[in-house]
């Protein structure tokens, strides 16, 4: 994972910053709520390990201003105040678990994996396209079909994904050319409708039901 721990006490953050390097993290740190924001902002994270009370800005007006600019990186927050007027009050700012002072690493570490895991299964839910008995995983750039892996090169995979987030629309040769090769390409190639003839090959040669469709004059459409 790569981490961002933000706190101020220099012999905790010490300790957190070891630990998780220790466990093969890539750790950054900040000691200050200003710092902490224009890291997040610069650099992309997969957990944001927060203390509340921070010099100038605190950890629950970070939480709030990452939210309000939609950044929803997973945030767990250190806190020494266990009220739960206080836990409370994280949680609706935007953090999505807490943590009160003391505590043990473990129980820490076992947290931050906790949302780590939850943050990918819900970007794979997002990045995964549906038609028909095809799943295509954007994320991890995989296709099956009726359960069935199948291969294709970053071109063909390209051409595919492209397709697929416009099920049901017809999208013409230049369209394609625009969005899957160079937008310099010269238009009167006819390399779309190569690789077009690759991806049925393996999409569509092997099963019953066709997905990729001919709009004779207009394109090329994916549809169940």
């Amino acid at each position: 994972m790569k981490l961002l721990i933000v706190e101020d006490e220099p012999n905790l953050l010490s300790i957190l910053r070891k630990g998780f390097a220790e466990n093969n993290n890539e750790v950054s740190v900040a000691m200050d709520g200003k710092t902490a924001i224009e890291m997040i902002h610069n650099y992309t994270f997969d957990v944001v390990i927060l203390d509340v009370m921070l010099p100038d800005v605190n950890g629950i007006e970070i939480c709030r201003r990452l939210r309000a600019a939609k950044n929803f990186v997973p945030i767990l927050l250190l806190t020494a105040l266990g009220t739960s007027e206080n836990i409370v009050t994280g949680l609706n700012s935007g953090a999505d678990d807490y943590l009160v002072k003391p505590f043990k690493f473990g129980e820490l570490d076992a947290r931050v994996n906790a949302l780590y895991r939850r943050s990918q299964q819900e970007t794979e839910k997002i990045d995964t396209i549906t038609i028909g008995d095809l799943e295509i995983n954007g994320r991890a750039k995989t296709v099956k079909r009726d359960g069935e892996n199948i291969v294709l090169t970053a071109k063909e995979f390209k051409l595919l994904y492209y397709l697929a987030k416009n099920t049901g629309r017809i999208v013409s040769r230049d369209q394609i050319l625009d969005n899957v090769w160079d937008i310099n390409f010269d238009m009167n190639t006819n390399v779309v409708d190569v690789y077009i003839t690759y991806l049925r090959r393996k999409i569509d040669k092997p099963f019953s039901t066709k997905l990729i469709h001919t709009m004779k004059g207009l394109g090329y459409v994916i549809k169940p």
